[in-house]
This record gives structure tokens, C-alpha cells and sequence, in this order.
């Protein structure tokens, strides 16, 4: 099963120490060892957000992010993995090593 790990956040581009980057680093690697990292990829500020909504054939954009919040996602992890136990073993591990709180979704 695909599983997508959002890095949650509360400071815009808060910086990691070079301890977290050497872990974060270290758990990447980890993946892409194991064959279970499909990508990776940090996410910009969410002031930098443009929302778009093209429904009913209008083209409606707007600045900023969809929802205000003091938390957001400031990265992610898409991986597969065999069983949902792993794939929860695993967002532990991707939460200690950049020092965040993640959230572990099935993709469909």
C-alpha cells in the first residue's frame, strides 16, 4: 500500500539544526534503501500559496493558503510498504528525525 507522511509544522520555514538534517538525511536514505520511498519533497511558506477553483467554468484564484491555521504542512514522504504496522513504524521514525509532528494517510 501507498501511504503519504505530511510533515506538520507551526513556524514558517523554521529551520532544522544540522542534527535534524542529518537524521532527516539518514531517513531518506533509509527508504530509498529499503525500496520504499516513491518521493519526497519540503513544502514553501503557505503565504506563498495561490488557491485556484475553476468550477462552474469560472477561473477564481486567490493569495495565501486554502485554510488559515496556525499549523500547516511544511513537507511530505510518499512511501509503500507491505503492511499498515510499517507504515505507522515508519512515520514515528520520519517524526523524530525532523523533529515535527507528521500525519500517515492511505493514498486511493
Amino acid at each position: 500500500m501507498k501511504y503519504l507522511i505530511s510533515v506538520i509544522d507551526d513556524k514558517v520555514r523554521s529551520p532544522h539544526t544540522p542534527q535534524e538534517m542529518q537524521a532527516i538525511n539518514d531517513f531518506n536514505d533509509k527508504l530509498v534503501t529499503a525500496g520504499q520511498r516513491i518521493f519526497a519533497g519540503g513544502l514553501d511558506s503557505p503565504d506563498l500559496a495561490v488557491v485556484f477553483d475553476s468550477r462552474n467554468g469560472e477561473k477564481l484564484h486567490s493569495d495565501g493558503p486554502f485554510i488559515e491555521s496556525k499549523e500547516f504542512f511544511s513537507g511530505f514522504w510518499i512511501i509503500e510498504v507491505e503492511t499498515l504496522e510499517l507504515a505507522r513504524e515508519l512515520a514515528a521514525e520520519g517524526s523524530a528525525a525532523c523533529n515535527r509532528k507528521v500525519e500517515l494517510r492511505p493514498l486511493l
